[in-house]
């Protein structure tokens, strides 16, 4: 599992995942109205989540601590209990495609925070758009 993993993990909660049987059902005895109630269930649970207030869980996790969590990747990281040391953020911004010095600068961490916003957002966030500019 990957950084960002991580990340949209401890935003987003993680959704447990049924178990597919290994081979498929016998057909019901009571009949197709059931099979059809089945299925509609199943697809109902295949269903993607609603959007996820990105802003708003993080606001609400970060009321009272001293983290600008809007700006800063390393505040964002540690509001989620990631740790942000310079290894980790190498690693993130590797994976997000960053393609400039992973020296630790602060356009580095700019260019992760705006990647990371962009990426909650492709996975289901609701993101306000200036924190993906």
């Amino acid at each position: 599992m990957g950084i960002f993993s991580s990340i949209k993990d401890a935003i987003f909660g993680k959704k447990a995942v049924a178990a597919q049987p290994a081979t498929p059902a016998a057909p019901s005895p009571i009949g197709s109205a059931l099979d059809a109630a089945t299925s509609a269930m199943a697809a109902a649970a295949a269903a993607p989540p609603a959007e996820v207030d990105v802003d708003a869980i993080l606001t609400a996790e970060a009321a009272g601590k001293d983290l600008n969590w809007r700006t800063s990747i390393v505040d964002l990281m540690k509001l989620l209990g990631i740790d942000s040391s310079l290894a980790n953020r190498k690693e993130l911004a590797t994976e997000l495609g960053y393609t400039g010095d992973l020296d630790g600068s602060a356009e580095m961490n700019i260019w992760l925070h705006k990647a990371v916003m962009r990426e909650l957002a492709a996975n289901g966030g609701k993101v306000p758009a200036d924190l993906t500019d």
